[in-house]
């Protein structure tokens, strides 16, 4: 199924047509209950055989899907090919940051630039599900709700403002920095080897292309790995990490401007646009 937020009301989105999920009576439609309410929701899903009398997805009304999230886990350099451009070493378990969770918003908040280096960064995003610690591998995926498209947009002159010691997670909170949408997407409706092809592109130019399916820790041990760490809650996100292509990279760097469109894409999901303002 596909879980998204319009004009404040929680809805699935059937063959592009948005079901409001409290018009069936047995759920809230607020925000705030969405993984309270999940498993009334697939049950809507599963009963849907004709969504053409709802209204058409308004892709300009789609807000964060679902509320904010307590923890937000960024993990760094998780495909080889953007450890490459990097110039770092290949990790040897996951590298995670934390991001600020006021650093998400959904997809049609405009993101204001607090620097002139402010980079992209095209990721597969984790939504937990279920209140859980000490997940083994082959059970993670009983704990995931489903997937979304996000940004881990990334000031590059906060994040190497201490020099050889790297602020990865302040330079990723700023506001805005962490969009994620359009919706969340259950498993069930992509490939059972999750490998998705991811992109982004800014203005209409290409800038990452790859597939997930080239992710050094893969989503089951990227789960397992946090949640002996720390207590996942429902609606943590995880951003997994990004490919090659990012600005910091390129020579001579690139980075976003005011004004700029960055869209980001993962197939089997959907596409994340996001708008980019001056202070």
């Amino acid at each position: 199924m596909r879980v998204a937020v319009s004009n404040g009301r929680v809805g699935l989105v059937v063959d592009g047509r948005f079901v409001d999920a409290a018009a069936s009576g047995d759920l809230s439609g607020e925000p705030a209950r969405i993984f309270e309410e999940w498993d009334v929701l697939r049950a809507l899903a599963d009963s849907i055989q004709d969504a053409s009398a709802h209204p058409p997805v308004d892709e300009a009304s789609l807000e964060l899907p679902g509320p904010l999230p307590h923890n937000v886990f960024g993990v760094g350099l998780n495909y080889g090919d953007h450890a490459t451009e990097s110039a770092m070493e290949l990790p040897k378990v996951p590298l995670v940051f934390m991001k600020a969770a006021t650093s998400v918003v959904g997809p049609s908040e405009p993101v204001v630039l607090r620097s002139d280096a402010v980079d992209w960064e095209a990721e597969l995003v984790v939504v937990i599900g279920k209140d859980c610690v000490d997940v083994e591998p082959e059970d993670a995926w009983s704990v995931i709700a489903g997937f979304t498209v996000g940004q881990d947009l990334s000031d590059r002159e906060v994040q190497f403002e201490a020099g050889a010691n790297a602020q990865f997670g302040l330079g990723k909170s700023a506001p805005g920095y962490g969009p994620i949408g359009p919706w969340i997407v259950t498993a069930d409706e992509l490939p059972d080897d999750l490998a998705l092809e991811i992109g982004c592109e800014v203005n209409g130019a290409q800038k990452q292309h790859s597939n997930t399916e080239h992710l050094i820790f893969d989503v089951p041990t990227l789960v397992s790995f946090l949640s002996r760490r720390a207590r996942l809650l429902p609606g943590d996100l995880i951003f997994s990490g990004t490919p090659s292509g990012v600005g910091w990279g390129r020579s001579p760097k690139e980075y976003l401007a005011p004004g700029d469109v960055l869209t980001t894409t993962i197939g089997g999901i959907g596409t994340l646009t996001t708008r980019t303002v001056a202070p």
